[in-house]
């Protein structure tokens, strides 16, 4: 459970200091603190794109800067930031958490505080002991139902990384190898030459650099939310050559909503804040129905046994198919996406056969 108020209690503010928000751009901290910081500056280190489109919502834009969090201790100098901000909730792994920690050390200036705060459950524990070992030092400042907000100060005995820290690039994106449930689906993925194809969540891009090699009279877009991840799948893309294809940043298929594909695959991530969840998956089930061709079109969906997808891909296909998969995994086909008018027929039939359970 999110603690929206304990960053905005526990970390104290002027209105001209530079704040740095490590990949946490989604916590309600960021809209205080624009408020707060009238004559200063608020970087956004932040890989998601949803998140950054919410954090622009607030008022205050004009006070805030982002840039890429895999990017951040490359693009910018040490020892300009006042006070450093970090919400283990946002982060993927403790790859992200660890990166976060050594940017956070490199950035704050001398006397500037680095925040971060998070549940038992998600190693906060742990990363304080890590806090302690970067910085010499560590505060609790909080404690509250499970969660704490701990603090560490860069002082002149903390030590100095003589290079800016490097992005953990190879254990962020599993050392670069093929996971099972991809590869699963790429044993039974059917591509034809002039496929129009789009990769949904695309990760390191392994699904769209698998098809571009053999659309080469079509094309292929890769899509996902993480800027990390569209950088080393367009990294991937141009060292192999394939020139009919790209990657771009998109909130689901928000990049290409315009579009329309004859093949659309996915491995949609179903952690989210470390909990389980299909939320992810049926939006791309829901939005890829209304971007795929309706004669010929393909959207291929791979996913552990356990995440019950079928529900809402016959709600947006005609025809769904299992055509792959083992013991742990399940590879699934629909084809003949509902139209829209359709669609709302059935959605009210389902209605009516839930209300005459209810009568009986």
């Amino acid at each position: 459970m999110l603690h929206p108020q304990l960053l905005a209690d526990n970390v104290p503010l002027h209105a001209e200091q530079r704040l740095l928000i490590l990949n946490s751009a989604a916590d309600p901290f960021v809209q205080v603190a624009a408020r707060q910081l009238s004559r200063g500056r608020i970087i956004l280190a932040e890989d998601n794109v949803s998140a950054l489109e919410q954090a622009y919502a607030v008022p205050a834009r004009s006070q805030l800067q982002h840039i890429p969090f895999h990017e951040y201790t490359r693009e910018t100098s040490p020892n300009t930031i006042d006070v450093a901000v970090m919400n283990l909730l946002y982060q993927p792994s403790k790859a992200w958490i660890y990166y976060g920690l050594e940017a956070a050390r490199y950035a704050l200036r001398p006397g500037g505080r680095l925040y971060v705060t998070g549940a038992k459950d998600r190693g906060i524990l742990s990363i304080a002991r890590r806090m302690r070992e970067y910085f010499g030092n560590l505060e609790t400042v909080e404690i509250s139902k499970g969660w704490r907000v701990v603090a560490a100060e860069k002082t002149a005995e903390t030590p100095s990384p003589v290079e800016p820290p490097v992005w953990p690039q190879r254990e962020v994106f599993a050392g670069g190898e093929l996971d099972e449930g991809t590869r699963l689906l790429l044993e039974v993925l059917e591509v034809y030459v002039t496929d129009v194809a789009l990769d949904l969540g695309c990760g390191a891009g392994y699904i769209g650099m698998h098809i571009a090699e053999r659309a080469r009279k079509g094309s292929v877009t890769l899509v996902d939310a993480s800027l990390a991840a569209v950088a080393l799948a367009q990294q991937q893309l141009q060292e192999k050559g394939l020139t009919n294809a790209q990657a771009l940043p998109s909130d689901a298929t928000s990049a290409v909503s315009g579009q329309r594909f004859s093949l659309i695959a996915t491995n949609p991530p179903f952690h989210v804040w470390g909990v389980n969840t299909k939320a992810i998956g049926e939006r791309f089930i829901r939005e890829g129905a209304r971007l795929l061709n309706h004669r010929r079109g393909r959207f291929y969906l791979v996913a552990n046994r356990f995440l019950k997808y079928e529900p809402v891909l016959e709600e947006c296909f005609e025809e769904v198919q299992e055509v792959g998969g083992n013991s742990r995994y399940k590879v699934l086909r629909a084809t003949s996406p509902v139209r829209p008018g359709r669609r709302a027929e059935r959605e009210r039939a389902q209605e009516l056969t839930q209300l005459s359970k209810g009568w009986r």
